[in-house]
This record gives structure tokens, sequence and C-alpha cells, in this order.
């Protein structure tokens, strides 16, 4: 996933480099000095969002979290038989 897809950015991962290795995105280059992080690709990204891509981001998010919550209880369930 690329900071430019969901969690990435909000969470500050680290993206794996055509190297294998793990880039910075708050740098968007990797050590090994190739360009093949997802984050440097030399344009100007922004660091902050709208209210709305904010709301947005998080009911996404909070979906996710029902989703998991779900598939848990279920697995619970399941053993609980």
């Amino acid at each position: 996933m690329c900071c430019n897809e969901g969690r990435g950015r909000r969470h500050g991962h680290h993206h794996d480099c055509e190297c294998g290795e793990d880039c910075d995105c708050g740098e968007g280059t990797c050590e090994c000095g190739g360009g093949g992080c997802c984050c440097g690709n030399g344009r100007f990204q922004r660091r902050y969002q709208t209210k709305a891509e904010q709301i947005t981001e998080l009911e996404e998010y909070l979906g996710e979290l029902k989703a998991e919550v779900q598939a848990v209880e279920e697995r619970l369930a399941d053993l609980r038989k």
C-alpha cells in the first residue's frame, strides 16, 4: 500500500522500495538511493487533509473496524460450539 492509499498516510507506515527495503514516507526515498519508493515521485504532496477528507477516511476506517469486530465475534462463536 502506498502512502497515498489510506492507512499508510494516516498511520505513517513505511513502505517497500523496488530494492525490497523499507522507505520512510516522510523522506520519500530509500537508503539505496533508488527512486522506487511509491512516495518519492518528486511531486508535491499535501500534508493536511480537509475536514471532509478526514471524515470520509475515518468513516471508511470505522467500517473496516466494524467488519473486523464481526469477524472476531463469528470466530469466537464457532470456537464455542
